[in-house]
């Protein structure tokens, strides 16, 4: 049901796991964007994956790993290949599949870089959910991830390996971009119809309250999730988390 590919293409090399029944008869995919310092192999790609694909003739997910994530061989995270990377998925699926029938979810840093894409090229999806998006990505990262060594060193000009599941290499390149693209800034009115956020009221990484401000400004569906916290942890949560993002896909 799952197999690993690459794609090697504009300078990249993209690790990407392929989940479905049959390749050959793949009609819609969905690209899963995982957060800040996962990697293509997490659990919860995996379990939305399962459920998505089981007894849903047709439907693949792709998930790849982020540059400097997972297996990929970068080691300067920069914000203009996070915007490459997603692009050539984009694009090879559409090519691989024969299909515009494209969906997104995206977790935490995943969903800060899928509103930057849609605010950068506009929306190639039909439907887009985002699970505790970083809204605020460059609090979440100097306020959260980023320990206060970490802050002095970055406000020297030098670079951090900050993280969870794999350690990241960032500069102050990387935060200077980050917090020009504050997606804050955009308006979503145009894909608002197609986008769902869900958040646990437990969240202890990204702020509840910074996805209810985005939604309420946005015109976006928000769902909260009590009691979950930011990786949804509880299977009975992120059971009601996909059995969400499903039903709003329409699959």
């Amino acid at each position: 049901m799952a197999k690993y590919f690459d794609i090697n293409e504009q300078g990249c090399s993209i690790r990407c796991k392929l989940y479905c029944t049959d390749p050959r008869a793949v009609r819609r995919v969905i690209v899963f964007c995982h957060g800040f310092g996962g990697h293509k192999d997490n659990h919860a790609a995996e379990t939305f994956a399962e459920r998505a694909v089981a007894k849903r003739k047709g439907t693949a997910v792709v998930v790849f790993d982020w540059p400097c994530h997972g297996d990929d061989a970068r080691k300067n995270l920069l914000l203009e290949d996070c915007d490459t990377y997603l692009t050539t998925v984009i694009d090879y699926v559409r090519r691989r599949f024969g299909t515009d029938e494209l969906y997104a979810y995206g977790t935490s840093f995943g969903g800060y870089l899928l509103l930057k894409y849609l605010a950068d090229h506009g929306n190639p999806f039909r439907k887009v959910a985002l699970r505790c998006p970083a809204i605020d990505m460059l609090t979440t990262l100097m306020g959260v991830i980023a320990t206060d060594e970490d802050k002095a060193l970055l406000d020297s000009g030098k670079p951090v390996l900050v993280g969870f599941d794999r350690k990241v290499k960032i500069g102050p390149h990387f935060i200077e971009a980050v917090r020009e693209a504050d997606i804050r800034t955009y308006e979503y009115y145009d894909f608002a119809d197609d986008i769902l956020i869900i958040h646990g009221t437990a969240d202890e990484v990204v702020p509840m309250r910074d996805s209810v401000q985005f939604a309420d400004d946005n015109v976006i569906e928000f769902v909260p999730i009590e009691g979950a916290d930011h990786r949804f942890r509880d299977p009975k949560k992120m059971d009601a988390a996909i059995a969400l993002i499903i039903k709003f896909f329409g699959l």
